[in-house]
Protein backbone atom coordinates (compact mmCIF):
# COMPACT_ATOMS: atom_id res chain seq x y z
CA UNK A 1 0.00 0.00 0.00
CA UNK A 2 1.28 3.24 -0.87
CA UNK A 3 1.79 5.67 1.95
CA UNK A 4 3.41 9.09 0.44
CA UNK A 5 0.95 10.82 -1.90
CA UNK A 6 1.38 10.50 -5.87
CA UNK A 7 1.66 12.10 -8.85
CA UNK A 8 -0.91 9.86 -10.65
CA UNK A 9 0.13 10.48 -14.81
CA UNK A 10 -2.86 8.59 -17.25
CA UNK A 11 0.15 8.13 -20.04
CA UNK A 12 -1.93 7.95 -23.78
CA UNK A 13 -2.44 4.47 -25.64
CA UNK A 14 -0.02 5.81 -28.27
CA UNK A 15 3.81 4.50 -27.27
CA UNK A 16 5.28 8.27 -28.00
CA UNK A 17 6.65 10.64 -24.96
CA UNK A 18 4.01 13.19 -24.84
CA UNK A 19 3.78 16.72 -23.29
CA UNK A 20 2.47 15.44 -20.10
CA UNK A 21 5.72 13.23 -19.73
CA UNK A 22 8.33 16.13 -19.65
CA UNK A 23 5.50 18.40 -17.24
CA UNK A 24 5.64 15.27 -14.67
CA UNK A 25 9.42 14.69 -14.78
CA UNK A 26 9.32 18.80 -14.28
CA UNK A 27 6.64 18.65 -11.24
CA UNK A 28 7.82 15.75 -9.47
CA UNK A 29 11.33 17.41 -9.17
CA UNK A 30 9.85 20.40 -7.98
CA UNK A 31 7.27 18.77 -5.33
CA UNK A 32 9.59 16.27 -4.47
CA UNK A 33 6.93 13.84 -4.81
CA UNK A 34 6.73 10.06 -6.79
CA UNK A 35 4.67 9.53 -9.74
CA UNK A 36 3.02 6.49 -10.79
CA UNK A 37 2.19 6.31 -14.51
CA UNK A 38 -0.92 4.06 -15.60
CA UNK A 39 -1.93 3.30 -19.47
CA UNK A 40 -5.42 2.51 -19.56
CA UNK A 41 -5.47 0.70 -22.82
CA UNK A 42 -8.95 -0.50 -24.54
CA UNK A 43 -8.37 -1.34 -28.52
CA UNK A 44 -11.60 -1.66 -30.68
CA UNK A 45 -9.81 -4.13 -32.92
CA UNK A 46 -9.22 -6.43 -30.26
CA UNK A 47 -12.22 -6.20 -28.42
CA UNK A 48 -13.70 -7.59 -31.75
CA UNK A 49 -11.67 -10.61 -32.00
CA UNK A 50 -13.48 -11.26 -28.32
CA UNK A 51 -16.67 -11.31 -29.74
CA UNK A 52 -15.82 -14.54 -31.72
CA UNK A 53 -12.22 -16.06 -30.20
CA UNK A 54 -12.17 -15.04 -26.18
CA UNK A 55 -9.14 -17.25 -25.61
CA UNK A 56 -7.91 -15.40 -28.61
CA UNK A 57 -8.00 -12.09 -27.37
CA UNK A 58 -6.77 -12.82 -23.92
CA UNK A 59 -3.45 -13.48 -25.50
CA UNK A 60 -3.47 -10.48 -27.47
CA UNK A 61 -4.66 -8.32 -25.37
CA UNK A 62 -1.37 -9.82 -22.50
CA UNK A 63 0.99 -9.19 -25.47
CA UNK A 64 -0.39 -5.73 -25.90
CA UNK A 65 -0.31 -4.76 -22.46
CA UNK A 66 3.01 -6.15 -22.09
CA UNK A 67 4.58 -4.36 -25.19
CA UNK A 68 2.36 -1.55 -23.68
CA UNK A 69 4.67 -1.99 -19.83
CA UNK A 70 8.32 -2.45 -21.71
CA UNK A 71 7.39 0.68 -23.21
CA UNK A 72 6.27 2.56 -20.24
CA UNK A 73 9.21 1.49 -18.44
CA UNK A 74 11.84 2.61 -20.41
CA UNK A 75 10.27 6.03 -20.43
CA UNK A 76 9.69 5.58 -16.37
CA UNK A 77 13.59 4.91 -16.43
CA UNK A 78 14.53 8.32 -18.13
CA UNK A 79 12.88 9.74 -15.40
CA UNK A 80 14.69 7.89 -12.79
CA UNK A 81 17.78 8.87 -14.47
CA UNK A 82 16.39 12.76 -13.63
CA UNK A 83 16.29 11.57 -9.82
CA UNK A 84 12.39 10.93 -9.73
CA UNK A 85 10.87 7.90 -7.84
CA UNK A 86 8.40 6.21 -10.73
CA UNK A 87 6.17 3.07 -10.96
CA UNK A 88 3.98 2.17 -13.71
CA UNK A 89 1.63 -0.41 -15.21
CA UNK A 90 -0.83 -0.89 -18.31
CA UNK A 91 -4.30 -1.98 -17.72
CA UNK A 92 -6.79 -3.26 -20.08
CA UNK A 93 -10.07 -1.50 -18.90
CA UNK A 94 -13.09 -0.82 -20.86
CA UNK A 95 -14.06 2.47 -18.70
CA UNK A 96 -11.16 4.72 -18.09
CA UNK A 97 -12.91 7.33 -15.60
CA UNK A 98 -13.84 4.72 -13.11
CA UNK A 99 -10.53 3.24 -12.86
CA UNK A 100 -8.52 6.33 -12.45
CA UNK A 101 -11.40 6.71 -9.76
CA UNK A 102 -10.04 3.39 -8.25
CA UNK A 103 -6.77 4.39 -8.14
CA UNK A 104 -7.80 7.45 -6.04
CA UNK A 105 -9.09 5.06 -3.76
CA UNK A 106 -6.09 2.66 -3.68
CA UNK A 107 -3.16 5.00 -3.19
CA UNK A 108 -3.05 8.66 -1.78
CA UNK A 109 -3.11 10.70 -5.60
CA UNK A 110 -1.50 14.34 -4.90
CA UNK A 111 -2.49 15.24 -8.64
CA UNK A 112 -3.66 13.88 -11.95
CA UNK A 113 -2.03 14.86 -15.00
CA UNK A 114 -2.91 13.94 -18.21
CA UNK A 115 -2.72 15.06 -22.12
CA UNK A 116 -5.80 17.04 -22.82
CA UNK A 117 -7.28 15.29 -25.79
CA UNK A 118 -9.84 17.40 -27.74
CA UNK A 119 -12.50 15.37 -29.10
CA UNK A 120 -14.83 16.23 -32.33
CA UNK A 121 -17.95 18.04 -31.78
CA UNK A 122 -19.73 15.51 -33.03
CA UNK A 123 -18.46 12.86 -30.93
CA UNK A 124 -19.17 15.39 -27.94
CA UNK A 125 -22.48 15.09 -28.25
CA UNK A 126 -22.73 11.65 -28.05
CA UNK A 127 -20.52 10.98 -24.50
CA UNK A 128 -18.80 12.57 -22.29
CA UNK A 129 -15.32 13.03 -22.99
CA UNK A 130 -13.20 11.72 -20.24
CA UNK A 131 -11.03 15.46 -19.69
CA UNK A 132 -14.47 16.54 -19.01
CA UNK A 133 -15.36 13.96 -16.60
CA UNK A 134 -12.31 15.06 -14.39
CA UNK A 135 -12.53 18.24 -14.63
CA UNK A 136 -16.63 17.98 -13.97
CA UNK A 137 -16.78 14.98 -11.42
CA UNK A 138 -13.39 13.69 -10.05
CA UNK A 139 -12.54 15.75 -6.67
CA UNK A 140 -9.27 15.72 -7.08
CA UNK A 141 -6.65 18.40 -8.98
CA UNK A 142 -6.59 17.72 -12.55
CA UNK A 143 -3.81 19.51 -14.72
CA UNK A 144 -4.88 18.59 -18.07
CA UNK A 145 -1.45 19.56 -20.73
CA UNK A 146 -2.22 20.71 -23.80
CA UNK A 147 1.76 21.19 -24.75
CA UNK A 148 5.74 21.92 -22.83
CA UNK A 149 6.88 24.76 -24.59
CA UNK A 150 8.20 24.44 -20.92
CA UNK A 151 8.15 21.61 -18.78
CA UNK A 152 8.67 23.61 -15.83
CA UNK A 153 5.91 26.50 -15.96
CA UNK A 154 7.31 30.30 -16.13
CA UNK A 155 4.56 31.62 -16.25
CA UNK A 156 1.04 30.67 -13.95
CA UNK A 157 -1.99 32.71 -14.59
CA UNK A 158 -4.63 31.96 -11.88
CA UNK A 159 -8.34 32.81 -11.97
CA UNK A 160 -10.96 33.45 -9.57
CA UNK A 161 -14.45 34.53 -9.37
CA UNK A 162 -15.82 36.85 -6.75
CA UNK A 163 -19.31 36.35 -7.86
CA UNK A 164 -18.75 33.53 -4.77
CA UNK A 165 -20.76 34.42 -2.50
CA UNK A 166 -21.17 31.76 0.19
CA UNK A 167 -18.18 31.73 2.80
CA UNK A 168 -17.28 28.36 1.84
CA UNK A 169 -16.81 29.69 -1.77
CA UNK A 170 -15.46 32.57 -0.69
CA UNK A 171 -12.69 30.22 1.00
CA UNK A 172 -12.64 28.28 -2.42
CA UNK A 173 -11.04 31.26 -3.63
CA UNK A 174 -8.29 31.62 -1.50
CA UNK A 175 -7.75 27.66 -1.69
CA UNK A 176 -7.01 28.37 -5.60
CA UNK A 177 -5.00 31.12 -4.91
CA UNK A 178 -3.09 29.42 -2.71
CA UNK A 179 -2.90 26.55 -4.86
CA UNK A 180 -1.44 28.61 -7.68
CA UNK A 181 1.19 30.47 -5.30
CA UNK A 182 2.69 27.49 -4.41
CA UNK A 183 2.67 26.37 -7.74
CA UNK A 184 4.35 29.27 -9.11
CA UNK A 185 7.04 29.36 -5.63
CA UNK A 186 8.47 26.06 -6.50
CA UNK A 187 8.46 26.55 -9.87
CA UNK A 188 10.24 29.73 -9.66
CA UNK A 189 7.46 30.88 -11.90
CA UNK A 190 5.91 34.79 -12.25
CA UNK A 191 2.08 34.30 -10.57
CA UNK A 192 -0.74 36.61 -12.88
CA UNK A 193 -4.41 36.62 -10.60
CA UNK A 194 -7.31 37.39 -12.97
CA UNK A 195 -11.35 38.02 -12.64
CA UNK A 196 -13.38 38.77 -15.52
CA UNK A 197 -16.09 40.87 -14.60
CA UNK A 198 -19.02 39.53 -17.12
CA UNK A 199 -21.38 42.61 -16.79
CA UNK A 200 -23.30 41.26 -19.96
CA UNK A 201 -24.47 38.39 -18.03
CA UNK A 202 -25.42 39.98 -15.41
CA UNK A 203 -27.22 42.51 -17.46
CA UNK A 204 -28.88 39.81 -19.48
CA UNK A 205 -30.14 37.95 -16.01
CA UNK A 206 -31.69 40.91 -14.75
CA UNK A 207 -33.44 42.35 -17.38
CA UNK A 208 -34.99 39.31 -18.16
CA UNK A 209 -36.30 39.46 -14.53
CA UNK A 210 -37.60 43.09 -15.63
CA UNK A 211 -34.66 44.60 -13.26
CA UNK A 212 -33.90 48.41 -13.83
CA UNK A 213 -31.70 49.27 -16.58
CA UNK A 214 -28.56 49.86 -17.18
CA UNK A 215 -28.94 53.66 -16.92
CA UNK A 216 -29.58 52.75 -13.11
CA UNK A 217 -25.90 52.46 -12.81
CA UNK A 218 -26.30 49.40 -10.41
CA UNK A 219 -24.19 47.37 -12.58
CA UNK A 220 -21.41 49.97 -12.30
CA UNK A 221 -21.89 49.59 -8.56
CA UNK A 222 -21.90 45.65 -8.98
CA UNK A 223 -18.52 46.20 -10.82
CA UNK A 224 -17.34 48.47 -8.48
CA UNK A 225 -17.96 45.73 -5.36
CA UNK A 226 -16.55 43.06 -7.09
CA UNK A 227 -13.34 44.96 -7.70
CA UNK A 228 -13.41 45.49 -3.90
CA UNK A 229 -14.26 41.81 -3.25
CA UNK A 230 -11.53 41.08 -5.74
CA UNK A 231 -9.05 43.52 -4.51
CA UNK A 232 -9.26 42.03 -1.04
CA UNK A 233 -8.50 38.35 -2.34
CA UNK A 234 -5.47 39.79 -4.15
CA UNK A 235 -4.23 41.81 -0.85
CA UNK A 236 -4.76 39.02 1.67
CA UNK A 237 -2.63 36.79 -0.38
CA UNK A 238 0.51 39.62 -1.28
CA UNK A 239 0.04 39.60 -5.04
CA UNK A 240 0.80 42.89 -6.07
CA UNK A 241 -0.88 45.53 -8.26
CA UNK A 242 1.26 44.91 -11.92
CA UNK A 243 0.40 40.69 -11.24
CA UNK A 244 -2.99 41.75 -10.51
CA UNK A 245 -5.42 41.97 -12.96
CA UNK A 246 -9.29 43.04 -13.25
CA UNK A 247 -11.09 43.25 -16.46
CA UNK A 248 -14.59 43.46 -18.10
CA UNK A 249 -15.80 41.27 -20.62
CA UNK A 250 -16.81 37.42 -22.04
CA UNK A 251 -14.76 35.57 -19.44
CA UNK A 252 -14.25 32.55 -22.09
CA UNK A 253 -12.49 35.58 -24.47
CA UNK A 254 -10.80 37.13 -22.18
CA UNK A 255 -9.30 34.31 -20.09
CA UNK A 256 -7.83 33.14 -23.40
CA UNK A 257 -6.35 36.64 -24.33
CA UNK A 258 -4.75 37.44 -21.29
CA UNK A 259 -3.29 34.05 -21.04
CA UNK A 260 -2.06 34.37 -24.78
CA UNK A 261 -0.59 37.78 -24.47
CA UNK A 262 1.20 37.14 -21.35
CA UNK A 263 2.54 33.27 -22.31
CA UNK A 264 0.98 31.82 -19.49
CA UNK A 265 1.79 28.30 -19.06
CA UNK A 266 -0.63 27.37 -16.49
CA UNK A 267 -3.95 28.21 -16.02
CA UNK A 268 -5.54 27.44 -12.27
CA UNK A 269 -9.17 27.37 -11.55
CA UNK A 270 -11.40 26.07 -9.76
CA UNK A 271 -13.98 23.36 -10.42
CA UNK A 272 -16.68 21.84 -8.39
CA UNK A 273 -19.32 18.80 -8.49
CA UNK A 274 -22.18 21.58 -7.68
CA UNK A 275 -25.03 22.80 -9.40
CA UNK A 276 -26.20 26.76 -10.30
CA UNK A 277 -23.16 29.17 -10.33
CA UNK A 278 -20.54 26.23 -10.11
CA UNK A 279 -22.34 24.41 -13.11
CA UNK A 280 -21.54 27.44 -15.15
CA UNK A 281 -17.99 27.71 -13.39
CA UNK A 282 -17.42 23.85 -14.43
CA UNK A 283 -18.77 24.57 -18.11
CA UNK A 284 -16.22 27.74 -18.69
CA UNK A 285 -13.27 25.36 -17.51
CA UNK A 286 -14.09 22.88 -19.82
CA UNK A 287 -14.48 25.40 -23.09
CA UNK A 288 -10.83 26.58 -21.44
CA UNK A 289 -10.00 23.49 -22.12
CA UNK A 290 -10.68 23.81 -25.79
CA UNK A 291 -9.86 27.14 -26.47
CA UNK A 292 -7.21 27.84 -24.12
CA UNK A 293 -3.36 28.29 -25.50
CA UNK A 294 -1.71 26.57 -22.36
CA UNK A 295 -2.44 23.88 -19.73
CA UNK A 296 -5.37 24.01 -17.28
CA UNK A 297 -4.89 23.16 -13.35
CA UNK A 298 -8.25 22.27 -11.83
CA UNK A 299 -8.37 22.80 -8.17
CA UNK A 300 -11.57 20.93 -6.27
CA UNK A 301 -12.65 21.80 -3.18
CA UNK A 302 -11.54 19.18 -0.42
CA UNK A 303 -15.57 19.02 0.71
CA UNK A 304 -15.99 17.18 -2.43
CA UNK A 305 -16.55 13.35 -1.71
CA UNK A 306 -15.12 10.89 -4.36
CA UNK A 307 -18.51 9.73 -6.62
Amino acid sequence: MYQTPRLLLIAPQQMQRSAAFERTTELAKVLQLPVHIVALDHLQPLTLVELFESRQAEQLQAAYLELHRQWLESQAQLMREQGVQVTCEARWVKHPYQEIQQFAREMPVALIIKDAHAEPAMRRIFYTPLDWRLLRDCALAVHLVTEARHPRPRRVLAIIDVLRSEDQDLQFNDEIVEAALKLAQQCDAELDLLHVYDWVAVYAKDTGAGALSLASGMYEALGEAQRDVYRAVAERHGVPPQRSHFIEGMPLQQICRFAEEHQSDVIVMGTTQHRGLHKRLGSTAEHLLLQAPCSIWAVKPPRDPLP
